[in-house]
């Protein structure tokens, strides 16, 4: 991804954590004497707004939604049968190490916690905060890869569906 990407009213953006969000507005404000300018996001998941600014939006993570190259990698990583966590861990330390990875923002890392989650369930029940994780991984996932793939939401979740045969 270039460094240097400037987004445009009505781009599509990914902001760690939250996922896709629209930029509906590019506003300068005064804050403490000094003008800074800020992307306005709107998720699409959930309508809530956040102000990015943009000096600072490649070090927040904000970034483009992924190529359709890319694609063909998240699902690679969907498609493996390793976790990268082992299951001996107690639930809070996955826990912990999960949210570090959905905190980062990189598709493959939710990809990761998404496909380990799927994996683990199928060995034990989950707990309660995982199985919470685990519907904010499809979600993250589902959303920007039926944006990256120009396809329906519903096409995707039909996919992960027979990748973890569920």
């Amino acid at each position: 991804m270039n460094t240097a990407f400037q987004f445009k009213v009505g781009d599509k953006a990914v902001y760690p954590a939250h996922g896709v969000g629209e930029v509906t507005a590019i506003e300068t404000r005064e804050i403490s004497g000094q003008k800074h300018t800020f992307y306005i996001l709107r998720i699409l998941e959930n309508g809530m707004k956040i102000m990015v600014p943009t000096k600072n939006a490649l070090n927040i993570g904000l970034r483009q939604i992924i190529s359709k190259e890319k694609v063909k990698e998240v699902f690679s990583v969907l498609k493996e049968k390793e976790t990268t966590i082992g299951n001996s861990q107690t639930w809070n330390r996955r826990y912990r190490e999960y949210m570090e990875k959905i905190k980062t923002g990189s598709v493959l890392e939710v990809a990761q916690v998404l496909r380990d989650l799927y994996l683990l369930k199928f060995g034990k029940e989950l707990s309660f905060g995982e199985r919470k994780m685990l519907d904010t991984a499809r979600t993250l996932l589902v959303k920007e890869l039926s944006i990256a793939k120009n396809v329906k939401e519903e096409h995707v979740e039909a996919e992960l569906k027979n990748i973890f045969n569920c």
